[in-house]
């Protein structure tokens, strides 16, 4: 089996191809493209192919993930997009939530909605909670409405109709009816993106789902075009927030559930790397050219969240749009190798802004004024200049010293190295205090958990970044710098299908579950035929809360028979994850279901496969040798030991200070950090071992 991976980033493009024969890796990193991101996937695909031999007719699968859902929400570059809603809610997604993500800011800036108020449209119908209809739906005013959509050019369309979860009805009728009367016209409605309670987040989820329909369409025709002109013919799986795959058509119908495409996959690396280094708690750290990527794996398996948020500020919660559809839990911040440092005469700034691939930092000679992270990095001495992305690349050391001096040093009076290291301590602050709120902040002890490092700078500052937090031990896996990308391959095809049926949780309620499930089952049988052959493995779980809080938590289910006593086990099971989350529980307490989830996961010979075994490697031929490195723990610029990765192989382990040099990636040890390599291959940080014995 010949797997191709390649996940297209905000400043490189990874692109991996697997030999599952002989378990090699074959790696490329190429700078995405942004004007047509299809081009730097060309790119890297000719380059594995050259390198390995094999034709483009020899692969057998092709996974990828993407951020073009997300920049579209990001950039607001997506269609031209209106609202049809109940009449009466026409401000819904403007009026949004009460709570404010700063409380005592008058000035504060809500989330920008996806479109316009103009282009927001009352129709008449109502829906009560349980689906009964209290005023039929308007045919004459769904009339109306196409016409201003002809007229206003509108190019997709989201239908929100209030309690349309508990009957879709109405939201079906105005979809055939638009369709007739608006030709072309792109529709998601809420009775399929996401039928579930909270119309704010329902309104924000589906036209999120509409805003980007078109945009997503067009790109990954474009892409299955150009990759048929190239001889692929093998089948392509998309990567989902949820962390499964899924085939072009359905990321087509449903773009919002692969907004986080690429971070979910790397944190499918780090499950994988956690099962074979034996440790299930592991803190996710992809630090790429763009941003910084933070996830976690609890027990073996990545958290997954119910809902979350895009274009936050600050990372704080309630200040983006929320996405309500099930994604791997994670955290973005502006902190990858290209966010921008600035001053403003007293401190040092660094992000969100990011010079991506285009013009880049300074030191990458494609136009970049503006110094950024990896200019500071390589001003420390922690990157080689000559080295850069295996040598494809050669960084401008002078030009980023001159762009350090002239925006940072002499502006605010520091030496050159005090600016660069400014820059690069305000990135891991930036980083630490994200890190903090996946792991304290959410109940996780820091010092239980391994960080497993990966994106082609997060290994320059995982050793920092774990002294700080107490973490023991960072791994550094084989081809960290295409991380995500690795962790395509051991993805599985999979959908998670959710709806709304709030009940008491009794013995009485077997048949409302039962039938809860029947409606769910008949969802994934429906996509079924568009995942491929395999049967599905059906596991169950839903989110539940004690009588009278106002929300749940994600409750793993039971398998078996939906008996007469299943009510019970499910009551039970509510209260294990309670008392295992919030350390007590209340039995007395009624226990109430609102949304009951499916997840389908179809198990074929072409995903979810990837050999743990060691990944050979050969020796990049380059001398081992020492480099000035500016090192704070010293005070001053000292001589660091730099061994390439293929020389640790073969050592018993040394001691920090030293970098680690990988084709994709540089990994840093500090003073008193031991390193070694582990029998799988991973590069494995102990730090402070030197203090902790």
């Amino acid at each position: 089996m010949i797997r191709l991976a390649f996940d297209i980033g905000g400043t490189f493009t990874d692109i991996v191809l697997h030999d599952s024969l002989s378990g090699a890796l074959h790696v490329a990193k190429t700078l995405t493209t942004p004007d047509d991101l299809a081009r730097a996937v060309m790119t890297g695909l000719d380059a594995v192919l050259d390198e390995t031999g094999w034709k483009s007719s020899d692969i057998d699968v092709l996974l990828h993930a993407t951020t073009v859902a997300t920049n579209a929400i990001l950039e607001r570059k997506g269609a031209k997009t209106a609202l049809l809603t109940t009449e009466g809610f026409r401000d819904v997604l403007i009026l949004g939530r009460q709570k404010r993500y700063e409380t005592y800011d008058l000035y504060f800036r809500k989330p920008e909605p996806l479109t316009r108020r103009r282009h927001i449209y009352e129709v008449s119908e109502r829906l009560d909670t349980d689906g009964s209809v209290i005023t039929p739906i308007d045919i004459d005013g769904l009339d109306s409405v196409a016409d201003r959509l002809l007229a206003e050019g509108i190019e997709s369309a989201a239908i929100v109709f209030l309690h349309s979860y508990a009957n879709a009805d109405h939201e079906r009728t105005a979809a055939r009816h638009l369709a007739e009367r608006v030709p072309g016209l792109v529709i998601s409605a809420s009775c399929d993106i996401s039928p579930r309670i909270r119309e704010y987040e329902r309104s924000s989820t589906t036209l999120a789902n509409a805003f980007v329909k078109p945009i997503m369409a067009r790109y990954l025709d474009r892409l299955q075009e150009t990759l048929g002109k190239r001889g692929f013919s093998a089948p392509l799986h998309v990567m989902q927030s949820n962390g499964g795959l899924v085939t072009p058509e359905i990321a087509r119908d449903y773009p919002v559930r692969i907004v986080e495409s690429g971070p979910a996959a790397g944190v499918l690396l780090a499950r994988h790397i956690g099962r074979r280094e034996s440790t299930e708690h592991v803190l996710t750290f992809d630090m790429g050219g763009t941003t910084a990527k933070l996830g976690v794996v609890d027990d073996g398996e990545p958290a997954i969240t119910p809902a979350f948020e895009v274009d936050t500020i600050d990372s704080r919660r309630y200040s983006g749009l929320p996405l309500s559809t099930p994604a791997i839990e994670l955290l973005e911040i502006g902190a990858g190798g290209g966010s921008i440092a600035a001053t403003d005469g007293h401190t040092i700034q660094v992000g969100p802004q990011s010079a991506g691939a285009n013009p880049g930092p300074i030191c990458y000679g494609g136009g970049g004024d503006r110094p950024t992270v990896t200019d500071a990095n390589l001003v420390l001495g922690y990157l080689d200049p000559g080295y850069f992305n295996g040598g494809a690349m050669t960084l401008d050391l002078e030009s980023a010293e001159a762009g350090l001096r002239r925006t940072i040093a002499d502006p605010l009076g520091l030496s050159l190295e005090d600016a660069a290291w400014g820059i690069h301590a305000v990135a891991n602050a930036n980083m630490e205090r994200a890190m903090r709120v996946m792991s304290v902040e959410k109940g996780r002890d820091p010092r239980k958990y391994t960080l497993v490092a990966f994106g082609g700078a997060g290994p320059i500052h995982a050793a920092r970044i774990a002294r700080s937090l107490s973490i023991p031990r960072v791994i550094v896996p084989a081809a960290a710098g295409v991380g995500s990308a690795v962790g395509l391959l051991t993805a599985e095809t999979r959908i998670d299908v959710t709806l709304t049926r709030t009940m008491a949780l009794e013995a009485s309620a077997r048949k409302q579950i039962a039938a809860a499930y029947a409606e769910l089952e008949s969802l994934v049988a429906r996509e079924a035929p568009r995942l491929g052959p395999a049967a599905p493995r059906l596991s169950r779980y839903a989110y539940l809360r004690q009588a009278g809080q106002g929300f749940e938590i994600n409750v793993d289910l039971p398998a078996g028979p939906i008996d007469d006593g299943y009510a019970d086990r499910v009551i039970e099971a509510f209260h294990a994850t309670y008392e295992r989350d919030y350390g007590y529980r209340d039995e007395a307490s009624g226990v109430e279901a609102v949304d009951w989830c499916l997840a389908a996961t179809f198990s074929e010979d072409t995903t979810g496969q990837l050999e743990t075994k060691a990944v050979p490697r050969e020796e990049s031929g380059r001398i081992d040798g020492d480099r000035q490195v500016y090192l704070p723990e010293y005070g001053t610029q000292v001589s660091c030991r730099i061994l390439d990765r293929a020389t640790l192989a073969r050592s018993d382990g040394l001691e920090g200070p030293a970098i680690i040099e990988d084709p994709e990636s540089t990994i840093l040890a500090l003073p008193g950090d031991r390193l070694s390599m582990s029998e799988r291959g991973d590069v494995i940080i102990a730090i402070n071992a030197r203090e902790n014995g």
